[in-house]
């Protein structure tokens, strides 16, 4: 039976970028080793197994310029390993420890086997490139890779600079052709924040659609008339699909998602804060107490929590995707029957819930590809939003509304009463980086070249939303602070040795080591393209 509904499944793969080559360990790159071990490799895991075993799908995923950097850097691939190969160390003296518990001495095995695998497919199946690993599935036709912000940062925040805003976008589509090979069609607005005047630079670089939330469309101008169920054209000729708040409510909720469910593994209790302070000294550089991917306790209320059980948990999956796809087919039987066009349902998740936050996670996401495919009597298929423009290219025009997810939906968690001091900084930082850009614009030694671009780098770095968000939730609040003041105080040492003529080679070159994202950066997007 021909279907025709379409369900878009999006995975939102973002980390800020954290880079510190100055010292032999530190404790925030282990926000990417850890996306890697538990969320990265077994997504690839699922994605290539069912490509091999040939099972139908289409999956749709941003991989940001700034995650991106960090997967391809030899310094953090280096340390990505030694992160493996010290959680198979960890999970070695953990089944020695727990010899005298069989239950715990068994999670630590099934860690033990995980860690060894993770190992093996980053080292010798992918060789350490997990960004040429996406790659070839989606030159295999299994996903859509796109591309976001340079370094992810909140567009509407820098409408007063659009030149700001026009470098973080081209920047970023730079830097996803750099990877891919080709130019992405799709792009993932930041925080989902839209505000009309991104259009005009995504125009510019060639992008077909982005994202909106929800009510972005819904207070658009003229009203939507298909709701959330189809994508839309705005005036400057970008199409936009909004997510479906059903679908990832099912996912996302806090009380009612999936993932809270109580045979799942908890992902706060870890040996690297469970354990006594003289083992975690034998486990952990200097001791220093941290997660370490070892989790034994299932989500059950303190403090009589429950062993985990994998197997139960893996029976709780084969549930949960099976829910999924009933609702799916009963929410496109009935968009079906009365909407005119074909329904679109889009998904949006970040990646890393998938496995990090949500243990399970993986393992889900391949039952509902597998159900989705195995069902006789389709309501709808996997699809990607450039396979539906494709197929479907006559759309309603409209604007839609000033918005963004998270906290009431107008990105006041990236603008409050605890993060707004950075702004300022950030806008004058901006103001400089366009003037100098129109200053050398015609002519620029080499060393200006380079100091022109490690402007730009400094500017990016600091206008990442990540800093604002973890200073708003008070989470790395003392790091996100330090990354701000220091990409500003570096930003600022730069500026006024370019405009002295007296060169700091020697700062430069400290500053292109620590910050040394995009290397083909192209600064002069900050000068004005004429009308």
């Amino acid at each position: 039976m021909q279907t025709d509904g379409h369900l878009i499944l999006l995975l939102h793969a973002h980390l800020p970028f954290v880079h510190h080559p100055e010292h032999e360990d530190f404790l925030e790159e282990e926000w990417l080793f850890e996306a890697i071990a538990e969320t990265y490799i077994p997504l690839l895991k699922v994605f290539f197994r069912l490509a091999e075993e040939g099972v139908p799908f289409r999956v749709t995923m941003t991989l940001t310029p700034s995650l991106c950097t960090m997967l391809r850097d030899p310094l953090l691939q280096t340390r990505t390993l030694r992160y493996l190969e010290r959680s198979i160390e960890i999970s070695r003296k953990e089944i020695e420890r727990t010899r005298q518990s069989p239950q715990i001495r068994s999670l630590a095995k099934f860690y033990h086997t995980r860690c060894l695998e993770a190992r093996q497919l980053y080292l010798e199946k992918w060789r350490c490139d997990l960004v040429k690993a996406f790659s070839d599935l989606e030159q295999g036709g299994h996903l859509e890779l796109i591309t976001s912000a340079a370094t992810h940062g909140l567009l509407p925040l820098m409408a007063d600079f659009p030149e700001a805003m026009r470098a973080q976008i081209h920047i970023g589509a730079d830097y996803h052709a750099e990877c891919f090979g080709r130019k992405p069609q799709g792009f993932w607005l930041p925080e989902c924040a839209y505000v009309p005047s991104v259009d005009q630079f995504l125009r510019e670089v060639g992008l077909r659609w982005f994202v909106v939330d929800a009510h972005g469309l819904y207070y658009g101008e003229p009203r939507p008339r298909f709701g959330i169920f189809s994508p839309y054209y705005t005036r400057n000729e970008i199409a936009f699909f909004a997510r479906d708040r059903e679908s990832s409510k099912q996912v996302w909720d806090a009380h009612t998602g999936y993932p809270g469910n109580p045979v799942y593994r908890d992902f706060y209790r870890d040996i690297g804060h469970d354990l006594p302070e003289s083992i975690i000294k034998d486990y952990l550089p200097e001791g220093r107490r941290r997660a370490t991917g070892m989790k034994y306790y299932r989500i059950t209320a303190a403090p009589e929590k429950e062993l985990y059980q994998h197997a139960r948990a893996m029976g709780m999956v084969t549930s949960h995707a099976q829910d999924f796809v009933k609702c799916r087919m009963l929410q496109m039987d009935s968009l079906r029957a009365t909407l005119p066009v074909p329904p679109v349902v889009l998904s949006a998740f970040d990646a890393e819930l998938f496995g990090h936050w949500w243990f399970e996670g993986p393992e889900f996401l391949d039952l509902v590809i597998r159900k989705t495919a195995a069902c006789v009597e389709k309501s709808y298929r996997l699809a990607t939003p450039s396979e539906y423009l494709m197929c479907h290219p006559t759309l309603q025009v409209l604007t839609p509304s000033p918005s963004s997810w998270g906290h009431r939906g107008y990105w006041e968690t990236w603008l409050s009463e605890e993060n707004s001091w950075i702004y300022p900084h950030l806008h004058m930082a901006a103001r400089r980086m366009i003037e100098v850009a129109r200053q050398f614009r015609n002519q620029a030694t080499e060393n200006e070249e380079r100091i022109l671009r490690q402007l730009a780098r400094e500017l990016l770095l600091a206008q990442s939303s990540d800093w604002a968000f973890l200073i708003k939730t008070g989470t790395a609040r003392n790091y996100s602070t330090l990354r701000i003041e220091n990409h500003i105080r570096r930003f600022t040492r730069l500026y006024e040795s370019l405009q002295s003529g007296v060169e700091d080679l020697g700062f430069l070159q400290e500053c292109e080591t620590r910050d040394n994202i995009f290397p083909n950066l192209n600064w002069r997007y900050y000068i004005a393209k004429p009308l």
